[in-house]
């Protein structure tokens, strides 16, 4: 068993989630059920899967979580650029939010392929 607390990429996943939580609060309320919503469980699905993961025996289970931890932080870069396309906040911000995830997602795959 692995100790998820003691991984990089867990500790770059987690602050990256309290990045979206401060952006969220800068969304249009009207968006609460909808980006707001979506933004969040993609940003907390990243650290989740690699916590979950960890718990699991197989090398080839923890792959697959962490695979679908790599799936969130595209879902989740995708989510990021239509806030950028179609509201007029933080972009400064928001470009750094992005290159974090772009970070994240490199490093998501270094771990993965260091372990296959």
């Amino acid at each position: 068993m692995r100790n998820f607390r003691n991984m990089l990429i867990w500790k770059n996943g987690l602050n990256l989630v309290n990045k979206i939580y401060r952006l969220s609060k800068s969304l249009p309320d009207r968006e609460t059920y909808g980006l707001i919503s979506q933004i969040t469980r993609s940003a907390v699905s990243i650290p989740s899967n690699i916590a979950e993961g960890c718990g699991r025996k197989s090398t080839k289970e923890f792959t697959r979580f962490l695979e679908i931890s790599l799936g969130s932080a595209y879902e989740l870069e995708t989510q990021l650029l239509v806030i950028e396309q179609n509201f007029q906040i933080h972009k400064d911000e928001l470009q750094i939010i992005i290159k974090d995830v772009i970070e994240l997602q490199k490093m998501i795959s270094k771990y993965i392929h260091s372990i296959n």
